[in-house]
């Protein structure tokens, strides 16, 4: 059996990135003065690696520990290769740019690496007035954006809705999209860094130089039929995948899954009552994002706070939740 592995985030510095990774998320390593954006999490792409921190495996590399031990990691039926998804927490003080993703084969076929990219959102928390771009408007074609890329006015061609903590958005490969300013949100993504920059709202660095765009490569990726994105309707799950520990009651607590796709299935639990997580054959990431919670597994318990993130290898034993006293913990598995 393999404990649950905590490692070590990565962040990345961005023009958009805020305070809050580290001011509220207790990313202490993240100087709150450097407009750091991103927080990886969980990362194996290629020489960006998540490395454990304690145990009997500190300091080794992600992608190490799962070559030598794949079967354990991920499971016996996991694909060869390095791992398949990467976990992320943003902080957007502005707006990102309006971007868009290659699929797996025109990531391919642009030499932007092996794997495409489609992705998930939860936001975690928003400013009054903070909106969300994602997908174009309804009867938006490429030549209707192509001219306003022409005339500076993408806006007009993105549908933007109010960002709420909680929402679930899905992003497949091909979907026009932008995280608006004031927006703090959970990532769950393939493993690729795939990303063509479309518009950047017209902004221009200190030299007065704008930022570099991709505009024939995204062009040659975006999803014409895709038309606006709304917010996923989470599906509530049976109550055995949520199950009470004795002695408790899970009248309280919630299990959803908030989004399926071909590379990913996302879960929100959500209780104040204790709860068991059966093991489910293969590797999960299991993410705090509000409350506190205990997470034993056998005789290790260790206590979750908000932001704090476990990489569960497939070769983990049943995993008992108790929330001190209420907690809201996504569980991700590929």
């Amino acid at each position: 059996m393999l404990p649950p592995l905590r490692l070590q985030p990565l962040f990345q510095q961005r023009p958009w990135g805020g305070h809050r990774l580290a001011d509220e998320w207790h990313k202490s390593d993240a100087d709150s003065a450097g407009g750091w954006g991103e927080s990886w999490e969980v990362a194996d792409l290629g020489p960006v690696q998540s490395r454990v921190i304690g145990g009997p495996f500190n300091g080794t590399p992600l992608g190490t520990l799962i070559t030598e031990h794949r079967d354990e990691m991920l499971g016996p039926q996991a694909a060869i290769g390095p791992f398949s998804l990467l976990f992320k927490f943003l902080d957007a003080a502005e707006r990102l740019s309006v971007q868009v993703h290659p699929n797996d084969e025109l990531a391919q076929r642009l030499t932007l690496g092996p794997r495409g990219k489609s992705e998930a959102w939860v936001v975690l928390t928003a400013e009054p007035g903070s909106l969300m771009f994602v997908g174009l408007r309804s009867g938006i074609d490429r030549e209707t954006l192509e001219s306003h890329l022409a005339a500076g006015t993408v806006a007009d061609c993105l549908h933007a809705l109010p960002a709420r903590p909680g929402d679930v958005f899905s992003i497949p490969a091909g979907t026009v999209h932008a995280i608006g300013a004031g927006v703090t949100l959970a990532e769950l993504q393939q493993s690729s860094d795939a990303t063509l920059r479309l518009f950047d709202w017209n902004r221009r660095d200190a030299q007065g130089r704008p930022r570099t765009l991709h505009i024939d490569a995204a062009l040659r990726c975006i999803d014409f039929t895709a038309g606006p994105v709304s917010p996923a309707v989470p599906r509530r799950l049976p109550a055995e995948l949520f199950s009470a520990t004795a002695g408790g009651s899970s009248g309280e607590n919630m299990s959803e899954e908030l989004t399926r796709t071909p590379y990913f299935t996302w879960r929100r639990h959500t209780g104040s009552d204790p709860f068991t997580l059966k093991p489910i054959g293969r590797c999960r990431l299991l993410s705090l994002i509000n409350g506190q919670a205990d997470l034993q597994s056998g005789r290790l318990v260790e206590t979750l706070r908000p932001g704090d993130t476990r990489f569960i290898p497939a070769a983990t034993d049943r995993l008992i939740i108790q929330p001190r006293p209420h907690c809201v913990l996504l569980d991700a598995e590929p």
